[in-house]
């Protein structure tokens, strides 16, 4: 009885090793011979990498970077809003440099006097309309945006009084005008700067608001690492109410851009007049004083 229930587990397959010893159940190789797949097992097992211990490493502190608020700038006074290696950005601000009375009348007679044109402009070889109407006084022509302005030396007497008092105010003298009108609040001059050659090297200009008051935006022009990125850079916001003269001097055109937006609700009309000095030859640009 025992030798037959000894033989039938072992035919079952489930037969275990006699007292006393340790089982070995042999691997079979590809061919069947049990030494040989042993062998390869243990060779697999052999050239395994040693296991990764685990290190728990603080997390790097991220950089967070914040988007600045805009300075708004709304008070009588002188602001060096930036400095680089081109120079000192600059811009002075003079609230009721026409008083109120005669603001009203100035503008009277620029509205119904003055030559307003709507011209055409172009951007990335599509025409468009400017979304203003513009003039110009000077005895040499001007060139921006691929729009030329021709000379025109006939200032009307209006234009040429105020000429004469922001210079003596200033003390800065100016050759050239460039008239805006904003019809209402969807017209607006978009971002750009003033730095055509014919105004040379850290050019002066004196901008005259007259009429409803529109905000004047800025924003410093990002340094090459940003790609033309102007999310992070500093901005500022000046209202131009009526009667407000701004001054930009130093490298605010080499450093700065700047526009007026347009606004989406009801607005009256704005004259801008922005004087400056233009200059013949590229040759004879250096000559102004910054």
């Amino acid at each position: 009885m025992d030798d037959k229930r000894r033989r039938v587990r072992v035919q079952g397959g489930w037969a275990g090793p006699a007292k006393g010893q340790a089982a070995v159940k042999p691997a079979l190789s590809a061919r069947g011979h049990p030494h040989q797949g042993l062998g390869q097992s243990w060779m697999k097992r052999e050239s395994l990498p040693p296991e990764r211990q685990f290190v728990y490493k603080e997390p790097a502190e991220q950089v967070v970077r914040r988007i600045p608020d805009p300075q708004v700038i709304d008070k009588e006074g002188v602001y060096e809003i930036s400095t680089s290696p081109t120079g000192v950005s600059r811009i002075c601000l003079f609230p009721n440099f026409i008083e109120s009375e005669e603001a009203d009348w100035i503008f009277e007679q620029l509205c119904q006097d003055v030559p307003w044109k709507q011209r055409t402009g172009t951007r990335e070889g599509t025409t468009y309309l400017q979304p203003r109407l513009t003039a110009w006084y000077g005895e040499l022509p001007y060139t921006y945006s691929r729009i030329t302005m021709e000379p025109n030396p006939q200032w009307h007497p209006v234009l040429s009084m105020l000429k004469n008092r922001i210079e003596e105010n200033t003390s800065r003298t100016f050759n050239s005008l460039l008239c805006n009108l904003y019809r209402n609040d969807k017209d607006g001059v978009d971002w750009h700067c003033d730095d055509e050659p014919s105004l040379g090297r850290c050019p002066v200009i004196a901008s005259l608001s007259l009429g409803a008051t529109r905000t004047f935006e800025m924003r410093k022009k990002p340094p090459p690492e940003e790609n033309g990125d102007y999310t992070y850079m500093e901005k500022v916001k000046i209202p131009l109410d009526h009667g407000t003269l701004l001054m930009m001097e130093g490298a605010t055109q080499a450093d700065w851009q700047h526009r007026v937006p347009k606004e989406y609700h009801s607005k009256e009309a704005r004259v801008n007049l922005t004087f400056r000095t233009v200059f013949p030859e590229p040759s004879g640009m250096d000559a102004q004083v910054t």
